[in-house]
Order: C-alpha cells, then structure tokens, then sequence
C-alpha cells in the first residue's frame, strides 16, 4: 500500500472506530462486545504469523513488551468500552485526541526525553482547557456521563502511560508478533471480566452490531495496528501527527450524521482546544523560529 493510502486509511480507522464500539454493543453488551473484537483480531493474527511464517519471540524484553501491553489494554478497552454506554462517540474521539500529548509529558518526566519547552507547555495548557470544557459540559449532562467521562480519561491516561512504558522497554519484535502477544495477554482478562460481568450469549445480535464486531476485529484491531507500524516506520513524527489532528473533528460529524449525536457547542470548543493545543505542541517551537526578533 501506499504511504497517501495508508495515511487516510490510519485516519478513516481512528475516527470509525468510537462509532463502531457504540454499535457493536447493541443487543449483546459492552463485556461480550469487547470480548468477540479481541477473540477475532486474535484469531485473525495468528494465522496472519502462520501464513507470512512470522516468529513470536519469547525473550525477555518480548515477554515484558507483551504483559504490559496485554494489560494496558485490557484496562484501556474495557473504560472505553463501559464509557461508551454513557458517551457520543465524537465525545470518545476527542478525549483520545489528549493522547498525544499525555504521552509526550510521560516521556518527558519518565524517560527524560525532549524538556518540555514553553510550545510544548502551551500546547498541555491548551489541551487541558479543552479538556476542561468537555468536563464542564458533561457534568451538565448528568452523572453517568460525568462518570462516562472519568473512565474514559482514565483509559487514555492508562493507554499513554502504556506507550511509554512499551518505549522504555525497548522491544525490537515484529509489530504482528507483538500484536499476538499482546492479544494473548489481554484475551484472558476480557474473557474473566465478561463471565464475571454477565457471562450468558447473547440470544440474538443485530446485523448492525455483528458487521460493527467485524469491523472492529479485522480493520480497527489488525488493520489499524499493522498500517500505524508501517507509518511510523516510513514517515516522520509531524506526519503521523496530523492524524490526532484530523480524527477527533471527523468522528464529531460521524456520530452526528450517521448515529444522530447531538454535540454540544462546548464539546466543539473542547475540541478546537485540544487540536489548537496538539498544533501547539508539535510545531509551536518551529512556529516561533519563523517569527522576527524583537529588539
């Protein structure tokens, strides 16, 4: 695939993907929803390493890169997946937008990467108000979504930590193998959590969740995760950056045409704050290069 290809594909997975797990849980629960996506994209993997004879390294750094990634999944899927009773997608959407930029402030005080420059820190302000402004109006809303809301930011706090920790490990595997191995940790957790949460089959799935299930096992988990791989290793970090940029704003417009989301004007202002922000962060220090010095 071509890398323009590849780019608006990345795009069009990330910002389907909050929709798709609002669907996929209809008629059968967040529990057994998360768990058929995980069970699939596990399937789906390993005969993908069986038919391009991809070995699955056990060394140590493989096996540390697999248990942390394993969890922090599990932990992240399943508050995305029970917030997602309670939030919009589009809502969903712009609250991942902050991963960046969480994971950007984890490398900085964990890994003692890029000091965090005045640009760097506008741009946490800026996605912190936005932040703020998604609060503010879920709070109004009612205390699941409040609730919805605090889960949510606790999955993408827990999934930018995972990042960095993955980082600080420093695995050199085949990203298909770590996505099994990943898998093989986090299908475990998914299947307890769902016999622990309810634990019956559903006795009849509608076809929107089923294809939305699908979606998610093939194209959001495989798809997304083997085509972000191949971006990162043959594009540069500004980039790949724009995709935060592009994916919170899209999946807004998503959740409102195709799933008839009502978006409130401050969680549009969140999100301009939190775009505004990214922009900040990433390139403010090149930005203020260009500008005429003062005397």
């Amino acid at each position: 695939m071509s890398l323009p290809a590849a780019f608006v594909a990345v795009i069009l997975i990330w910002s389907t993907t909050p929709l798709a797990i609002k669907w996929s849980a209809l008629g059968a629960g967040v529990s057994f929803a998360v768990l058929a996506r995980m069970a699939l994209g596990t399937l789906l993997c390993l005969l993908l390493l069986l038919v391009f004879r991809v070995r699955l390294p056990l060394h140590r750094k493989a096996s540390q890169s697999y248990l942390v990634s394993g969890v922090t999944m599990f932990g992240t899927m399943a508050l995305t997946y029970w917030s997602s009773q309670y939030l919009s997608s589009g809502m969903i959407s712009v609250l991942y937008g902050l991963t960046p930029l969480l994971t950007s402030l984890g490398a900085a005080l964990w890994l003692k990467e890029d000091a965090i420059t005045p640009s760097k820190l506008a741009g946490m302000l800026l996605g912190l108000a936005g932040l703020l402004l998604v609060f503010g109006d879920g709070f109004k809303m009612g205390a699941g979504v409040a609730l919805g809301l605090t889960a949510l930011f606790t999955a993408v706090l827990l999934q930018s930590l995972g990042l960095v920790w993955l980082k600080r490990i420093n695995d050199d595997s085949p990203p298909l193998a770590t996505t099994l191995g990943t898998l093989s940790v986090a299908l475990p957790l998914f299947l307890a959590a769902w016999l622990l949460a309810d634990g019956h089959w559903p006795a009849a799935l509608p076809v929107r969740a089923v294809a939305a299930t699908l979606y998610l096992g093939v194209v959001g988990s495989v798809l997304g995760f083997a085509l972000y791989y191949y971006m990162i290793k043959h594009l540069d970090a500004g980039r790949i950056a724009l995709i935060t940029l592009v994916t919170p704003v899209l999946a807004l417009l998503l959740g409102q045409s195709l799933n008839h989301e009502a978006v409130q004007p401050q969680v549009w202002m969140g999100a301009a704050s939190i775009v505004v922000g990214l922009c900040v962060h990433r390139w403010g220090a090149q930005w203020a290069a260009y500008l005429p010095l003062r005397r």
